[in-house]
């Protein structure tokens, strides 16, 4: 318990609680601890959930799927992240995505209902007020990635998104979170066309990419 106390004080949601507050907190939600391997669905579409996940360990996708088998990456979540907590706030309510383990990963399952008590523990009323922040940020990215895609080309959707990873970053070089078939999930387009208009654009001189790996340049070579 005092190892998850730890990791937890690190998380958006347990921040500013002291250790005994995340204790009373976790003692009044419930807590459950599963392991996923890495491929396996947590959540999948259609589910009814009544628990916020939070990721311990490894990461996760959230994923669309549509009726013909088409995937679109909507975001990737590591340690200290929370997902499914909108609908867990909503009772009734199916999940429109699934959520499954990108690598091996530990999730940590929360009840929402004490969440939704007027008369809730400070503890816990302490935890709904992280969680609205955390949500509103999670609005942010979602409205982030409708601002990526909405470029008619790959090239344009390429570079909205690099562009935003480096100002975020503060530099030019970075890692992304995503491998090339997650990158083309999440920007919806074809990997093979993504990864011809990465190698024109370094032929270029754009930029340099190495797996997940990029340096971005203003100028071209020449």
């Amino acid at each position: 318990m005092t190892q998850l106390l730890k990791t937890l004080g690190r998380t958006a949601l347990f921040r500013g609680l002291s250790e005994e507050e995340a204790e009373k907190a976790l003692s009044c939600l419930g807590t459950q601890r599963r392991c996923y391997a890495k491929g396996e669905a947590v959540l999948r579409a259609g589910d009814h959930v009544g628990s916020i996940a939070l990721v311990l360990s490894g990461s996760v996708c959230i994923e669309n799927n549509d009726a013909w088998g088409n995937k679109s990456v909507l975001d990737r979540l590591g340690p200290g992240q929370v997902f499914a907590e909108t609908y867990a706030c909503v009772p009734g309510e199916p999940m429109m995505v699934s959520v499954v383990a990108a690598e091996r990963a530990e999730i940590l399952f929360l009840r929402a209902a004490p969440l939704l008590d007027e008369q809730a523990p400070p503890a816990v009323q302490r935890l709904v007020r992280n969680l609205l922040s955390v949500s509103a940020q999670k609005n942010l990215i979602l409205s982030r990635r409708m601002f990526h895609i909405s470029a008619k080309t790959i090239r344009g959707r390429l570079q909205s998104y690099l562009s935003d990873q480096a100002a975020r970053r503060g530099r030019q070089e970075f890692d992304i979170p995503f491998d090339r078939q997650q990158l083309a999930d999440y920007l919806g387009v074809d990997r093979s066309a993504l990864s011809a208009e990465l190698g024109r654009m370094q032929r270029e001189g754009l930029l340099r990419v190495r797996k997940n790996h990029f340096v971005l340049s203003a100028e071209k070579d020449g």
